[in-house]
């Protein structure tokens, strides 16, 4: 049996490790997207572990078992009889045991343990036979889909194609659903009845499980359960008292219960295991056949039952607490999808999402396309790399003595001694490629900078320069070489100057009621005979 307290020694040394460890993870300040999720999965799987030690220590104080009187009289008082130091021999044979048993046990292989999780990244790098340059498997990369670039966007696709599909929903785009989204709703125009559907159910418990899903791979550090459960508790409330937005016809208590002559609202059909919510809608459907067909059916079945007896007559308020429970799932989805929706970070990480589905729709097949493989390709990122910062001079203006390309982010990209990472990401950013202004007089590195110029100065002070007025400049939008803007600006004074001229040359004519005309309408109506 091993000692209590030795037990309680080990768990608060464990405890005060991890935390030590959980300083250094979180004094980590990676940029890039794929380690900043790194780091926060590292630092909740540090927490899981303290969590888990702190409460095998609640177990020991508590003492449950009453193990700690025994052990505390065993060292202050033996057995008559027995030497004083006998139970410390004991103690000490059964150390040694374990030890020549596990010879490559010790302390410090638990502190290189705990060392590696904070320093290490789970990579693997294996080389296969016949290829030159090793493997290189990242686990996160199998946590994550393309879309979600390992928790930076959201991956909505699936929830948007079940949207699409619910009858009586409005036709949104992919980016008008992400606003939707983004305002906290689920939906726009779709009823009661409606809502009901089995294909709302799996669209919201969809959207439920992705949402939940998204918090724990890429957000574990945030509280997500603790939200949950007060939202839990606030649904609870409003539904009883019916105030739960969308679904107060039938979430309140205290709502009209149909009756057998169809006096209330929520008019609960039987036979057509349909819901009316109104007199008159439910009396009109009483005469259709479809209903005098299932209403047969039901009694004939009832009375073979019964050996002729007639069926009696349905409880209205029973079919109307069916009702409500079949709508308590899919409203209790709802209000927790609309709460996790509004729940930081989730709305910036729909703006970002909305931001960057724009940007690959502004690129052609064949961006895309070497945009991905790129991707594939690229290595991962060196931390020492992606840590360094560039120093920034007091103006903001970046220093950049080796003159390196810029990225996206306006910084310059990291060269060092990563020859294949600088180059990699010197083709995904396309700056390999040269565009040249003969307006401007410069030259620009990828398409990024070449199509931005077009609205900065520069661009516009040589337009000036060659006699183009500013609030005519989107017509010269494209063209670099001043010849092609001297013809063009030639070409639209010609078809100014020619739609000057005929507008002068237009002749009037009016006739005998005043109704003026030109001059060929007016000879074409008159000798049609309507002048």
């Amino acid at each position: 049996m091993d000692s209590i307290i030795e037990t309680q020694r080990s768990a608060h040394e464990e405890i005060e490790r991890y935390e030590q460890a959980l300083a250094e993870v979180l004094l980590q300040n990676p940029t890039a997207q794929k380690n900043i999720t790194r780091r926060d999965r590292k630092a909740a799987e540090i927490l899981g572990r303290v969590g888990g030690l702190r409460k095998e220590l609640v177990d020991f104080y508590e003492d449950l078992p009453g193990l700690r009187p025994k052990e505390l009289e065993l060292l202050s008082a033996p057995p008559p009889g027995e030497d004083d130091l006998a139970e410390f021999y004991v103690r000490y044979n059964k150390i040694k045991d374990f030890h020549q048993r596990n010879p490559g046990i010790s302390s410090r292989q638990f502190i290189t343990q705990v060392d590696e999780l904070v320093k290490g990244d789970g990579v693997q790098s294996f080389t296969v036979e016949g290829d030159e340059e090793p493997t290189i498997i990242d686990p996160l990369d199998s946590v994550f889909s393309g879309e979600e670039s390992h928790g930076k966007y959201l991956d909505l696709y699936l929830n948007h194609s079940q949207y699409m599909n619910l009858r009586g929903a409005t036709r949104l785009s992919y980016l008008a659903y992400l606003e939707m989204l983004k305002s906290g709703k689920v939906e726009r125009t779709l009823d009661l009845k409606e809502k009901t559907t089995q294909g709302y159910l799996e669209y919201v418990q969809t959207l439920y499980n992705y949402l939940l899903s998204f918090f724990e791979r890429a957000l574990p550090l945030v509280n997500v359960q603790a939200k949950l459960a007060e939202e839990e508790e606030e649904f609870k409330k409003d539904w009883a008292d019916g105030k739960v937005a969308g679904w107060e016809a039938e979430s309140s208590s205290n709502a009209k219960k149909a009756q057998g002559n169809g006096t209330g609202e929520g008019i609960w059909c039987q036979y057509c295991q349909k819901s009316y919510s109104k007199q008159t809608v439910y009396d009109a459907h009483l005469n259709s056949e479809k209903h005098k067909k299932k209403e047969q059916a039901a009694k004939s079945s009832d009375s073979s039952q019964t050996n002729g007896s007639p069926a009696p007559n349905p409880n209205p308020s029973a079919s109307t607490s069916t009702y409500k429970n079949k709508l308590e799932q899919p409203a209790r989805l709802t209000y927790l999808i609309s709460a996790l929706l509004t729940f930081p970070p989730i709305p910036e990480k729909l703006t970002d999402t909305r931001s960057e589905t724009e940007r690959k729709m502004a690129l052609t097949a064949r961006e895309r396309e070497t945009e991905l493989e790129e991707q594939e390709e690229a290595p991962p990122v060196p931390v020492d790399l992606e840590n360094n910062e560039e120093d920034e001079d007091e103006d903001g203006k970046i220093y950049n003595p080796l003159k390196l390309p810029l990225g996206f982010d306006g910084k310059p990209i990291p060269f060092k001694a990563n020859i294949r990472f600088f180059h990699t990401l010197y083709k995904l950013h396309g700056l390999g490629v040269t565009f040249e202004c003969e307006v401007c007089q410069s030259t620009y590195q990828g398409r990024r900078a070449y199509d931005k110029h077009w609205q900065e100065a520069k661009h516009m002070y040589g337009l000036r320069a060659l006699g183009i007025p500013q609030n005519g400049a989107f017509h010269f939008r494209g063209i670099s070489t001043i010849a092609d803007v001297l013809a063009l600006a030639d070409k639209l004074k010609r078809e100014g100057r020619q739609s000057i001229a005929e507008a002068e040359k237009a002749e009037e004519m009016e006739d005998d009621e005043g109704n003026v005309y030109d001059r060929k309408t007016y000879f074409d109506l008159k000798k049609q005979g309507l002048l």
